[in-house]
């Protein structure tokens, strides 16, 4: 009983370790979201940080005041998403074979 006490104990310090590799990864994991056509686009890492954002110039005109916030929170929105769902992978990647397949456990959520 006790030898297989030591290799759960021995799962689970190498799990640990894993998972801390995969998270400090993350913030090399990038994804870019673009909103109006491409006129904005907003890039997040995997640790769920906006990095990056560009906005074409012809946007800044009197005329589009009203219209580019909400550019920006669309292409950040799918920005962020798509670095979740890239940070999801590159977890169950890392960790793979040492989480057995638990319904609802969500890897995601040690991204950040």
């Amino acid at each position: 009983m006790a030898f297989d006490m030591m290799g759960m104990m021995a799962k689970a310090k190498e799990l640990q370790e894993k998972m801390q590799q995969a998270q400090s990864q993350l913030q090399h994991i990038t994804a870019t979201g673009e909103a109006g056509g491409g006129l904005v686009k907003a890039t997040a890492n995997g640790q769920r940080q906006l990095v990056k954002l560009d906005i074409d110039p012809s946007l800044l005109t009197p005329e589009d005041r009203d219209m580019l916030p909400d550019l920006l929170v669309a292409a950040a929105n799918k920005a962020l998403e798509a670095a979740a769902e890239l940070a999801k992978q590159e977890m169950q990647r890392q960790t793979s074979g040492l989480l057995p397949n638990i319904p609802g456990f969500d890897l995601s959520s040690f991204g950040g």
